[in-house]
């Protein structure tokens, strides 16, 4: 809880002063109190003295002191019926204990009960008082003015800024100071307050388990409010750090106090309306709370949904407040709910002092306003507890032997007991309780009354993904909805895109953008995306990675299917024109130009056909080897065969010069051997290639993004190259002696055909090169088969099919003296 702030600087002031007088007369033989002995509010003698602090006024009156005289005492204003609870909860503890035959027999407790109204300056003053007592004038005495603390503990302040003050003042004496409602985190720490104890959890688990709440209903953008004292500042500060943590942004984080100036407040309900967010999480106590509902019913700011500490959350008189339902719907963590047998009775049964108005027979269990309300019986237990501690700490030191440490400040941090209703009690190394929570849902029921249902639990001993836990219990939301709220700066970036952060905005506002091609994202709110393997590509959603499609030229295909078909239709061909030229084999135009050699080349340009068939279908290993040199050497062994032919037609119109014996030198077995070696030549030029670096099949990655080109890899370029230059070298050589030989005397000069096949031959491959490089995939690999195709095609149709022609269709020409040029005349 929070705690008044006024005048802190007179509180520090009179600490200061009290402090100075003290050590100034300690070497007097008379001690003499300065100032206005301070009285009980309630009061008992015993054995042992327990002190109490409590706020029985929630108020004062403010003064200007002008330092000519003595300032009068602080008068309180506006009683509150809470510390009147509290008080009647310690005595309630203290009499049970009395009344124990376990719990030091023998030995009776007394109480001494202040009220501080809240105020840091009166809670120094009653604290110097509960320990130094309220005598005047000590007696005479030669030693000096020292003498045991007149209690042994103390127990209260309510709110975190008064119990830092009070446990300033006790700590250098070891007296324990044990809250029952202060919950900041500052006073664990050991080095500052080292007496001060408490039986509510700090903040420092309140303000975690709040932001975990708030991350596990996905809100990820909140506004927040809190207390403008060191309950507030410190819990939103610890709940701003976990919240971070776990990636919630906070739109705006405003603080106030409830004796502010209008207008400040004015300016949180106009950032409120301003804002975006739909969550608001409130770190206030129930006093400041009353202020901020106040001004929220005059707006009518509804549809706001309220997560809230316990300061307030759990608190009926807030709730009754709450005529608009401005808060219907509210969420947060809240003390356990707990039944002490006897307590309600115990403090309901109180008995006027002296009144001409009460007879002393009233009822007040029939009475209802904020005395007789027990919703804070949570509250009213962790004092009971704290009086419970005190006297086991006490009973521990009075049955320990005298070796025994007799501080009951180390005998009550060791505590470790049960109460009655089976709770443990006790305190780790900062002085806290085990930290533990109900989540409770403000839920409106028909008759306009607001039922705090307890949908959850929070346990900080619990691992870290138990700790908060949700009953299967339906909520109410803002304006009773059944939907959970929705509060976000942005949605949700879905599968196949990623976040962007806005500039400067936090990190919860994002834009959220597509993956690019080849990139891929499969989680909700993905702050990257994922490059595919090589093989793999973004489907069209870009959350999966899918294989990339395969490509190479196939038989299905279309450009495959026409492919073959071609193939397989020059192989036919072929084969008919062979056909032809075995029928008709003793025929002068046949026997004309060595026939062996025409089979030969028929039979060549039967396997270049075949060739291409091997360009087709999926690479592997043994057709990556075999398209390109069974292409290399049967087109060798194909313009081998023309060129023997081209050199026969060149030497027959030779020889028959006068004197000249040419054919002897180049006759049938000499173009069978010249055909042999060019052909041998390939095959070597072939076998190197293959033994140092032969062609492999391959991935290509980088022709398409999407696709997987599957070809084959030429291995060495220099052995693919070497193997074309032979073949254009011979096609060349082949050219040159046909184009000599065009115009030799003859009426069937198959040197014509030749030089024609050979120009058609030859442009072909020469275009092939350039469309060769610059085509892609299998586009590459169906280039090379056209090439293949069109140039066999060429020899095919230019040598032969005139042939066949004249055997077909022109019989009568097909004479040894037709074919001599006698009695036909000579083409011009």
């Amino acid at each position: 809880m929070t705690s008044t702030q006024s005048c802190p600087e007179k509180g520090w002031a009179l600490l200061q002063l009290l402090l100075v007088v003290s050590f100034s007369q300690a070497e007097e033989i008379v001690c003499r109190r300065l100032g206005d002995p301070e009285k009980p509010q309630l009061l008992k003698d015993g054995d042992v003295i327990v002190g109490g602090i409590f706020a029985f006024h929630s108020s004062w009156k403010e003064r200007k002191d002008t330092y000519m005289h003595k300032p009068l005492p602080l008068q309180c204003t506006s009683l509150n019926f809470r510390g009147f609870q509290y008080a009647q909860a310690m005595l309630f503890a203290i009499e049970e204990i009395n009344n124990s035959t376990d719990l030091l027999p023998g030995i009776s407790l007394g109480y001494k009960i202040y009220d501080d109204c809240g105020s840091i300056a009166r809670g120094v003053t009653v604290t110097l008082t509960l320990a130094n007592g309220n005598e005047i004038v000590s007696a005479l005495s030669e030693a000096p003015c020292t003498r045991p603390v007149q209690v042994q503990a103390i127990v209260g302040e309510t709110s975190s800024s008064p119990c830092m003050a009070i446990s300033t003042v006790i700590g250098p004496f070891h007296i324990p100071l044990i809250s029952h409602f202060a919950t900041c985190a500052c006073l664990s720490d050991k080095t500052k307050y080292p007496s001060f104890l408490r039986t509510i959890p700090s903040d420092y688990y309140q303000s975690r388990a709040l932001a975990q709440l708030v991350k596990h209903f996905g809100w990820t953008w909140v506004g927040s409010i809190r207390t403008n004292d060191d309950y507030g500042n410190n819990g939103m500060a610890t709940f701003t750090e976990t919240a971070k943590q776990l990636g919630i942004c906070q739109e705006y984080s405003v603080s106030f106090f409830r004796t502010d100036p209008p207008d400040k407040i004015q300016k949180i309900i106009d950032i409120i309306k301003a804002s975006t967010s739909k969550v608001i999480v409130a770190f206030l106590n129930h006093m400041d709370m009353d202020v901020l509902i106040h001004e929220l019913s005059k707006h009518n700011l509804t549809g706001y949904q309220w997560v809230g500490s316990e300061g307030w959350i759990s608190d009926s008189q807030i709730a009754a407040m709450d005529r608009h339902h401005i808060m219907d719907g509210a969420i947060g963590l809240a003390i356990p709910k707990v039944h002490v047998s006897g307590m309600r009775e115990f403090i309901l049964d109180v008995k006027p002092l002296s009144s001409s108005k009460c007879t002393g027979d009233e009822d007040l269990s029939e009475v209802q306003n904020s005395f007789t309300d027990m919703s804070l019986m949570p509250i009213f237990y962790n004092v009971y507890k704290g009086v419970y501690a005190v006297a086991h700490a006490l009973h521990n030191i009075l049955s320990c032997n005298k070796t025994c440490n007799n501080t009951i400040l180390q005998h009550i941090r060791k505590i470790h007991f049960k109460t009655k209703e089976g709770d443990e009690v006790y305190f780790n190394e900062y002085g806290d309780p085990a930290a533990k929570y109900e989540i409770i849902n403000w839920q409106p029921t028909e008759n306009g009354i607001v039922d705090f249902v307890t949908v959850g639990l929070y346990d900080a001993s619990l691992p870290a993904d138990k700790q908060l836990t949700l009953q299967n219990k339906s909520l109410i939301w803002a304006q009773n909805s059944q939907q959970v709220p929705v509060s976000v700066c942005s949605e949700k970036c879905l599968p196949g895109t990623r976040k962007v952060l806005q500039k400067g905005k936090p990190i919860c506002c994002y834009d959220c953008l597509r993956c690019a091609e080849g990139e891929i994202s499969n989680i909700t709110d993905s702050i990257t995306c994922l490059r595919c393997d090589s093989e793999f590509w973004s489907n069209e959603r870009r959350d999966a990675c899918v294989k990339k499609e395969a490509e190479f030229l196939s038989y299905e295909e279309i450009m495959g299917a026409l492919l073959t078909a071609a193939s397989l239709f020059g192989t036919c061909l072929t084969a008919f024109v062979a056909f032809i030229f075995f029928r008709h084999r003793q025929t002068p135009i046949v026997r004309a130009n060595n026939s062996e050699l025409s089979f030969l080349l028929l039979f060549s340009l039967t396997l270049c056909f075949l060739c291409s068939l091997t360009f087709i279908g999926r690479p592997s290993e043994w057709s990556c080897m075999l398209r390109h040199t069974a292409f290399g050497i049967t087109f060798v062994l194909c313009i081998s065969c023309v060129l023997g032919k081209t050199i026969v037609v060149l030497m027959a119109f030779r020889a028959t010069l006068p004197g000249s014996n040419l054919m002897k030198w180049f006759g049938p077995a000499q173009q069978k051997l010249s055909v042999l070696g060019f052909t041998f030549i390939q095959v070597i030029i072939c076998i190197l290639w293959l033994s140092i670096s032969p062609p492999f099949p391959f991935k290509n990655f980088k022709e398409f993004k999407d696709k997987i080109i599957l070809e084959c890899h030429l291995g060495s370029p220099v052995g693919f190259w070497a193997v074309l230059g032979y073949i254009g070298l011979l096609a060349i050589l082949c050219f040159i002696l046909a184009f000599l030989a065009r115009k030799l005397p003859d009426n069937f000069n198959e040197a014509k055909f030749i030089t024609f096949s050979m120009l058609i031959f030859c442009a072909v491959w020469i275009t092939f090169i350039p469309a060769y490089v610059s085509s892609p995939g299998k586009f590459s690999v169906a280039v090379e088969i056209f090439a293949i195709l069109a140039s066999s095609f060429g020899l095919l149709i230019c040598i032969f099919i005139p042939k066949c022609y004249i055997i077909l269709l022109k019989p009568e020409k097909n004479t040894k003296k037709n074919m001599m040029g006698k009695g036909a005349p000579k083409p011009s």
